[in-house]
């Protein structure tokens, strides 16, 4: 199945006419943005446009298709299968995953439970398609960095939102995974708190991980990765979007057993670093800080200029730096 086709099958037959236009551009799509009466907007290429109702992209509102609340209850059926029950769990995380591992976020009237906890969401009323691009080979420029003597050492990706570190990793995983001239394959263990990484839909990834890849799909992460190392055994454990005491306490946990880890971290330096290390008290009131040099061997940050996320640098434990800017790689669409 193609890309587009992955796309288009999230929409009731009778509109899947209204995106042949758009869906010709389906490798710079990024986004596509629902909500009840509001104008049905793509991202693409980091460019906001507008779908009109005959299927036409146009840059301002005239024409724009407004979603209505028929229209938002028959794709959200679509997607569900009309058995809305059956997803009642992803629905409640605020999100599905589709085949192509593209995600759909949703946003509507959350219900609680006595303990003021999340039991479902209803009156769905915003949509966020997020598609899924991979990029094979993504980290190609950082793997020689990556390694020492065959072993992996263990990695940090630093980046703000939006450059590209959830693409980079997957393929750090998949490379990990299947071996480089680096190094031989090992086993991997994901915990894919939100779906992003393996793109798994019904639990079977949808993008390239290397077939010596474990997933744990929705697993919170600290949960996922204790689980992940008495269970699955993995020499490296590869982690989204790590910060706050008990994630770092848990990668602490993780090396003191051998495993190698990967993880990343929103910021953009390494002052960024030691705080999200500091972050978080321990219920004994005890010290909570971890110093960046304890746990990962190298650091890898992530920006974007242009519209093109790229490596802006790796690091040693020291912050020595070993990969210049000028020689940065393209790591997402």
């Amino acid at each position: 199945m193609t890309k587009r086709e992955e796309i288009v099958r999230i929409f009731p037959d009778y509109m899947k006419a209204r995106w042949n236009h758009a869906l010709l551009q389906v490798d710079k799509l990024q986004e596509i943005r629902l909500g009840i009466g509001q104008p049905v907007r793509l991202i693409i290429g980091g460019e906001e446009k507008f779908l009109s109702g005959k299927g036409i992209l146009g840059k301002g509102l005239e024409d724009a298709w407004y979603m209505t609340e028929k229209e938002m209850e028959e794709i959200l059926q679509n997607v569900c299968r009309y058995s809305m029950y059956a997803f009642e769990h992803e629905i409640r995380q605020g999100f599905l995953t589709v085949p192509g591992g593209h995600r759909i976020g949703m946003a509507g009237q959350v219900v609680l439970n006595e303990n003021g906890v999340i039991r479902n969401m209803t009156h769905i009323r915003f949509m966020n398609i997020r598609v899924s691009h991979e990029i094979i080979g993504a980290a190609d420029a950082a793997m020689p960095y990556l390694y020492e003597n065959s072993r992996f050492l263990n990695t940090l990706l630093i980046s703000p939102p939006g450059c590209g570190k959830t693409t980079l990793l997957r393929d750090i995983i998949r490379q990990i995974s299947e071996g480089t001239i680096y190094g031989e394959g090992r086993q991997v263990g994901v915990v894919d708190e939100r779906s992003e990484i393996a793109g798994s839909f019904m639990g079977i990834p949808q993008n390239k991980i290397g077939f010596r890849t474990d997933v744990l799909d929705g697993s919170p992460k600290v949960q996922g990765m204790m689980l992940l190392m008495r269970s699955m055994a993995p020499a490296v454990v590869a982690v989204d979007e790590i910060g706050g005491y008990e994630d770092i306490h848990a990668v602490f946990q993780i090396l003191q057993s051998g495993s190698g880890v990967v993880a990343t971290m929103h910021g953009d330096s390494m002052e960024d670093v030691r705080n999200r290390m500091g972050w978080g008290t321990r219920q004994d009131g005890g010290d909570a800080r971890y110093c960046p040099e304890m746990l990962f061997e190298r650091y890898l940050f992530l920006e974007k200029r242009k519209g093109i996320c790229k490596i802006r640098g790796i690091y040693d434990q020291h912050q020595n730096p070993l990969f210049a800017e000028a020689g940065a790689a393209r790591c997402s669409a």
